[in-house]
């Protein structure tokens, strides 16, 4: 199946976990564990702002850092920058933070609340380089219009 016929039907899947629950930890539990058993993903989790600083939540994966600081690594630009980035090599990324030294690219999509605040981020890790791309940027950014709207 290509991609993008994956994640259409990945959408309707975080659509159907989500629709009717109002556990936060579950539904963003649920929503990582289904986009990393679908795509394979080396980490997928979610961290959620909380004191000024990005602090872990659900993910699917080894362990990771508990705190990121805005404007700090890739997690942080994407939440100072409002915006989601592809990194298809971490190891170009000035100031990338390694959790991991077997995570080789990136890619983080923000979560807004109802005014476009940033109230955390969708944080995705490959072992291999270039894994990430405009096509994953796109329906990962639906998916994040999903989840902020269950939040």
């Amino acid at each position: 199946m290509d991609k993008n016929k994956t994640y259409e039907l990945v959408v309707k899947q975080v659509e159907s976990l989500l629709e009717g629950e109002n556990n936060t930890v579950g539904q963003l539990a649920n929503a990582a564990a289904l986009l990393h058993e679908t795509m394979g993903w080396w980490w997928t989790g979610f961290y959620l702002i909380k004191d000024g600083e990005l602090q872990l939540g659900p993910f699917q994966g080894p362990i990771a850092c508990y705190r990121i600081k805005h404007g700090r690594g890739v997690c942080g630009t994407a939440w100072a920058e409002n915006r989601t980035i592809v990194v298809p090599d971490v190891e170009q990324f000035p100031g990338h933070i390694a959790c991991s030294s077997l995570s080789r690219s990136e890619i983080v999509v923000p979560l807004r609340n109802s005014d476009g605040e940033v109230t955390g981020v969708l944080d995705i890790d490959s072992k291999d380089l270039a894994t990430f791309d405009e096509t994953d940027a796109h329906w990962l950014e639906e998916i994040a219009r999903v989840i902020e709207r269950t939040l």
